[in-house]
């Protein structure tokens, strides 16, 4: 795995430990008080500055010992030796601890039960994290989805790498050859299963047909001059790219790298890189969508009655749309249309307003009444509070195109698949409607380009009262 995902998932070990020795302590002095001795505790006032100590001292061990730095959930031996490593240094520097504070209210029982449950703990949840390593990893790094050019030995371990780590959510696509190597070379190599070979030519085809997310080059120095137009093709689709540097006798400090097992790779991308700040966005998303869910589900459902009592048809509107990497999922909406506005849209195109592959009228006949008031005000857009839940989609990024739209898009318009697409975005604040199809998308990638939370937040603060007062939706 790379080594900032392992990163990752200590970080999330590290929470994890975090709260479950302040939980092990408030267990302790509930059995030390209720089920072995009568004889009662001081206020729990008195022990609040053991909590931090105790904690404190635990994760401090932790950090000292290393069993944060690289978690490996496929070696049982570390779900118990870790615990009882870290156990049994805490507990000796605690009972040091409050020896030399010399407080006599202190029950040294109620210490002995904490770091014991605090031991049994740390096991138990290695073993659950154990257990749903694969679904975990998945869910903090994503699914990755990986091209591989080169044809050398070094090309073949690193697919073998990836293979090691399907269940985390790492899948191969195939090689491309970077020389004249035989197909039967890849046939021949020890994988677990054949894929296919294709040609350095056909890579930029590959990447438009075809859900990449990252290109590794595992090639010889002498390769690199030519591959240019390679790491072009990649840059401007918004491909994450990573050479490996084998071939490096030497690597400089400042120079980024990233490991995959023991490999360095050098990693361009040209979409936001922090993991930590991307998974606190999810988080904030899943959060802020499950409450707007429960919040606004009374008018959502006189919305839906509504909308089957004033037209016939279904209440929603699904549609195939492009996620991230341009991965296909269904968007949901209510419906605002006639159930057959699909049929339509050929006689309507010459009235098309917009440039580009999208299509848009402002006062589109097939729409229903009803339709017009949710579209004035995006009323007609709250079940992809859904879709936000599940995933495949954010509260602020690119808008998610139709299939048939990212066929048309130029080379440089398919980076703004490489963010998750979102309810609003930076186009929202100039007139969502009014702007030009080339705008809309320098606006979607100057968003990625500049992307933080500071900047999630301002867009929708400032999307906010644009939908309230209905201004630039058609």
């Amino acid at each position: 795995m790379f080594s900032r995902h392992n990163r990752l998932i200590g970080a999330f070990y590290l929470c994890a430990d975090t709260l479950l020795a302040v939980i092990s302590f408030w267990v302790a002095r509930e059995v030390r008080s209720h089920l072995i001795t009568p004889r009662p505790l001081y206020s729990l006032s008195n022990y609040l500055w053991i909590v931090p100590l105790s904690v404190g001292i635990w994760i401090s061990v932790g950090l000292l010992a290393g069993i944060y730095r690289e978690i490996k959930e496929e070696d049982l031996r570390r779900v118990f030796a870790d615990p009882l490593k870290v156990g049994l240094m805490a507990t000796v520097l605690l009972f040091a601890a409050t020896f030399a504070i010399k407080f006599q209210y202190l029950s040294r029982l109620l210490l002995v039960l904490y770091a014991a449950t605090d031991l049994v703990a740390m096991t138990l949840f290695r073993l659950v994290a154990r257990r749903f390593a694969g679904p975990l990893r998945r869910s903090l790094a994503g699914l990755r989805s990986f091209l591989l050019v080169g044809e050398g030995p070094e090309a073949i371990e690193i697919a073998r790498t990836i293979e090691a780590h399907e269940a985390h959510g790492m899948r191969l696509l195939g090689f491309v050859r970077p020389g004249s190597a035989p197909p039967a070379m890849f046939e021949q190599s020890p994988l677990h299963r054949s894929y296919p070979v294709f040609d350095l030519v056909q890579l930029p085809e590959l990447l438009r047909r075809h859900v990449i997310d990252e290109v590794i080059f595992a090639v010889a120095k002498d390769d690199l001059e030519r591959l240019e137009e390679s790491f072009l093709a990649c840059e401007v689709e918004g491909v994450k790219t990573r050479v490996l540097l084998t071939f490096f006798p030497h690597v400089i400090s400042k120079v980024y790298l990233e490991r995959l097992g023991e490999k360095p790779l050098l990693t361009f991308a040209a979409t936001p890189e922090n993991e930590y700040l991307l998974l606190f966005k999810r988080l904030l998303d899943f959060v802020m969508a499950l409450a707007l869910l429960v919040l606004l589900s009374p008018p959502m459902a006189l919305l839906a009655l509504l909308i089957r009592l004033t037209s016939r048809g279904p209440v929603f509107f699904r549609q195939t749309r492009c996620g991230l990497s341009g991965r296909k999922f269904t968007l949901y909406k209510f419906r605002s249309m006639r159930p057959d506005a699909d049929l339509g849209r050929e006689e309507l195109e010459a009235l098309n307003e917009v440039d580009g592959p999208a299509f848009k009228i402002t006062n589109d006949p097939r729409r229903t009444a009803m339709g017009r008031f949710m579209r004035k005000f995006s009323l007609d857009e709250l079940p992809q509070l859904l879709n936000i839940l599940k995933g495949d989609m954010s509260f602020v990024g690119p808008r998610p195109p139709l299939p048939e739209e990212v066929e048309k898009y130029e080379r440089w318009q398919r980076r703004r698949l490489r963010m998750p697409p979102g309810l609003t975005c930076l186009w929202a604040l100039e007139g969502r409607s009014r702007l030009s199809f080339r705008r809309w998308m320098e606006l979607d990638l100057d968003y990625i380009d500049h992307w933080s939370l500071a900047l999630d937040c301002k867009i929708l603060l400032k999307t906010v009262p644009i939908v309230l007062l209905g201004r630039g939706a058609s």
